[in-house]
């Protein structure tokens, strides 16, 4: 485990920077809020700093019939969360980041079946982890855009029942969305009710895959899946509108964590799921700064299509441009050498 040490001027300057169009010390006194007591100092320097993204990995996570190890799995993502809190058991480090009064939004992508969804290990792994923060089953929702896509990534759809909800967006009345549009910077639409009216916080679980359009599809991008009208915002590799969306208190304001299934991940031919151009990451990569956690993304993708000889994404004329756009307007770091990653 290597954890990268930055000077706590380097932390001030990125609280400041979170604050984009907001006000500063709000932000910035927020942001103390969370993690004020993970830091001490001597002689002004900061000796340990939560890292922006934890990356767990380990080749026993699936077993040789190809079922997922789920003890292990839960283990790993424990100890992930527990890194990125900076607490001392898994319990605590659940309750840094839900209350029991919480309503629990999981937001999977099962766009591309059941070997390129989140497997159903992980999220039962992530409902433990919940329940260690004192969340009721029944103030959990397990959720997609529609029916069909949970179904086919292996979920069993279960509504109106006192445990765990799983359910899409179109299992709601008149579709699930509102009726009203919202705007955010140059995007109008209107959301799943599911982010708008149910959820008072969100877990957002992607996959690690690439997208023939914005480039990747991680964090960010993962929610296009909450609105009505996603494919309008597709030209210019998804730039600005990934972003922009992504400022929108539905989604600014309750995204708690970010675990993204990195089990098996696709490097060129996503979204959709392509098995030529996939690998086994046999991991899974966990954090709260979804501009520090695409960027990383990011790199990983671009590593695996150096090593397999592919252009770049740049190269191949969709880069995604959308992460420093993000960085630019305050959500989050896009610069690698500031972002503070932690390898267990």
């Amino acid at each position: 485990m290597s954890i990268k040490n930055t000077e706590r001027r380097l932390f001030l300057k990125k609280a400041l920077l979170m604050g984009g169009g907001f006000c500063a010390s709000s932000i910035f006194g927020k942001y103390l809020t969370n993690y004020s007591s993970f830091f001490t100092y001597g002689n002004d320097i900061q000796t340990f700093m939560p890292p922006d993204v934890v990356i767990a990995q380990d080749d026993n996570l699936v077993s040789d019939n190809g079922n997922i190890k789920e003890t292990k799995i839960t283990h790993i993502l424990n100890k992930s969360v527990m890194q990125l809190t900076g607490a001392s058991s898994k319990e605590n480090a659940w309750q840094k980041l839900f209350n029991p009064s919480d309503i629990v939004g999981i937001k999977l992508n099962c766009l591309s079946g059941r070997i390129m969804s989140p497997h159903v290990a992980l999220v039962d792994s992530i409902l433990q982890g919940l329940k260690l923060a004192g969340v009721k089953d029944g103030n959990i929702i397990v959720f997609e855009r529609y029916n069909r896509e949970l179904e086919s990534a292996g979920f069993r759809v279960r509504r109106a029942t006192k445990g765990v909800q799983c359910f899409g967006t179109d299992e709601l009345p008149q579709g699930g969305y509102d009726t009203e549009p919202q705007i955010a910077g140059s995007v109008g639409t209107c959301f799943s009710k599911i982010v708008s009216q149910m959820c008072t916080a969100i877990i957002n679980v992607p996959v690690l895959k690439d997208h023939d359009l914005a480039g990747i599809s991680v964090a960010m991008k993962n929610f296009f899946g909450v609105i009505h009208n996603p494919n309008k915002y597709h030209s210019n590799n998804c730039n600005p509108y990934i972003a922009e969306l992504s400022t929108h208190p539905y989604i600014a304001d309750k995204v708690r964590l970010i675990v993204c299934d990195a089990l098996l991940a696709q490097y060129h031919g996503g979204p959709s799921y392509k098995p030529q151009w996939t690998w086994n990451y046999n991991g899974i990569i966990v954090g709260r700064d979804p501009v520090a956690f695409d960027r990383i993304c990011h790199t990983i993708i671009e590593d695996r299509r150096k090593k397999m000889k592919l252009p770049s994404l740049q190269q191949a004329r969709r880069e995604p441009k959308y992460i420093s756009t993000a960085a630019m307007i305050g959500l989050g770091t896009d610069d690698v050498s500031k972002i503070n990653i932690v390898h267990i």
